[in-house]
């Protein structure tokens, strides 16, 4: 799992139906999500190989209910890259404890 797949679309909804797909589509996990202003506009970020995440995200971006607003797919992200990504899922799963630093030192290594 040696990349990541970033998709930003307006609404939680869209969020939803565009990490479905994706995950529907390729070899892909969920990493985590962000929501800006008030959920009006969500990034989803899933992981996995280059070619399963340049996938699902063409998918997403040609299937989603609404058009994304930004996507990308980053091969070999930076150490620094998947620090935010780290401080993000710990935010998801309720708080960075010892356990969630733990999980996401061995992500980076995995990387």
């Amino acid at each position: 799992m040696n990349s990541l797949g970033l998709i930003e679309v307006v609404s939680v909804a869209a969020a939803i139906d565009a990490l479905d797909i994706m995950c529907k589509s390729a070899n892909v996990e969920f990493v985590t999500w962000e929501r800006k202003l008030g959920g009006r506009l969500v990034t989803v970020v899933v992981r996995g190989e280059v070619s399963a995440v340049t996938a699902a995200v063409e998918n997403a971006v040609g299937s989603c209910i609404k058009k994304p607003c930004a996507y990308a797919v980053i091969a070999s992200p930076h150490e620094e890259t998947l620090r935010i990504m780290a401080v993000s899922a710990a935010r998801l799963s309720g708080g960075q404890d010892k356990g969630d630093t733990e999980k996401w030192d061995s992500y980076v290594q995995e990387v």
